[in-house]
């Protein structure tokens, strides 16, 4: 065999082992690209149903955002409906605690200026005391009288309490309140102190007055003391803090300090007096017709009794008469019938005296 067929035959056979090794290696070749291109799909399709869900799921966040925000609009818009609601009365109120605060302030100014005139304030002391009194259920003229002069004396208590037996006790109403006034309004310590110290001098001036004005009086069969009221009960509790002595000294001269609270109590007492009083009135004469009652059901038991006897005597006669009489008569009337029937000697033996 020449030698180029042999070159020709080994070079075929290269070549054709050559062709075998590319098809086999484009054969892989393509396989790999299938097997590659197949996984991008699979992590394609992966990654669509992943964005899917996280889609649908960011979608779902939203909806649930809005529909939150929706109903916090609706609170918002509630709150400041009624905000506005709210301001609207606090508004009103304001205005209307604005004018009260008007009112009181012209109110207030009215009672400084009655306070400060000796007339007006004896007055409005009687005022406030009558307005206790009937709150404490006394009616005039039967409990309490008012402005009347004593016989004896000529002094005119505001006002004199009616009790048992005759007795009364007296109350005066006016009392000293300038200084204490001047003292609540004073711009510095030293006038402060200085209208307290006369102040408390006008509670005992007063009080010694009360003292010589007969209002403890015998001859009208008073009570050993008398009652003067304090009509505000910041000035009672004032005295009692900062200067208790003067209660012991009032008691000493029979002089009784009483605020509007006290005197309700007071008062209460004279009434529950005056009602045990008319109970015990009203005892004895229940207790005197009990006894006429007694004496009166006395002799009707013994005329009861009597009569009873009146009847077990016509019981007696009529047993009599029903035993002895009614049968003399029902023997008769037998006979005569015997006779009106013929019988023969029917009765003849039987006639019975009269009786």
């Amino acid at each position: 065999m020449p030698l180029v067929e042999i070159g020709l035959f080994v070079v075929m056979g290269f070549l054709a082992v050559a062709v075998f090794i590319l098809l086999t290696q484009n054969a892989r070749l393509s396989e790999l690209i299938r097997s590659q291109r197949d996984e991008a799909r699979a992590r394609d399709t992966s990654v669509a149903v992943g964005e899917e869900a996280r889609r649908a799921s960011l979608e779902g966040a939203v909806r649930s955002l809005e529909d939150k925000l929706r109903v916090y609009d609706t609170l918002l818009r509630e709150w400041e409906k009624d905000r506005a609601q709210k301001f609207g009365q606090l508004a009103n109120e304001l205005q209307g605690a604005s004018k009260a605060t008007l009112r009181l302030q012209e109110t207030t100014q009215a009672l400084a200026s009655t306070l400060s005139n000796n007339k007006l304030r004896g007055q409005w002391g009687e005022r406030m005391a009558e307005d206790i009194i009937r709150y404490a259920g006394l009616l005039e003229n039967i409990n309490y009288r008012k402005q009347v002069a004593q016989a004896s004396s000529g002094t005119r208590p505001d006002f004199i309490f009616l009790l048992p037996d005759e007795r009364v006790i007296n109350m005066d109403v006016k009392f000293p309140l300038n200084n204490y006034l001047s003292m609540v309004n004073a711009p510095s310590p030293a006038e402060h102190d200085a209208a307290e110290k006369e102040f408390f001098k006008n509670v005992r001036a007063r009080i010694k007055e009360l003292r010589g004005r007969e209002y403890i009086n015998t001859a009208e069969n008073t009570l050993d003391f008398v009652l003067l009221f304090i009509p505000n009960e910041q000035v009672f509790g004032f005295i009692q803090e900062k200067c208790p002595e003067i209660m012991d000294e009032a008691l000493k001269d029979k002089v009784v300090l009483c605020s509007p609270f006290t005197l309700y109590a007071v008062l209460s007492i004279i009434r529950q007096a005056h009602e045990h009083f008319r109970f015990e009135k009203d005892i004895r004469k229940i207790l005197g017709h009990i006894d006429i009652f007694a004496k009166h059901f006395d002799t009707f038991k013994a005329r009861f009794i009597e009569f009873g006897e009146i009847i077990v005597k016509l019981q007696g006669k009529y047993s009599d008469l029903r035993d002895t009489s009614f049968k003399n008569i029902e023997t008769k009337i037998r006979h005569i019938e015997e006779h009106k029937r013929g019988a023969p000697g029917a009765g003849e033996n039987d006639l019975p005296e009269a009786s």
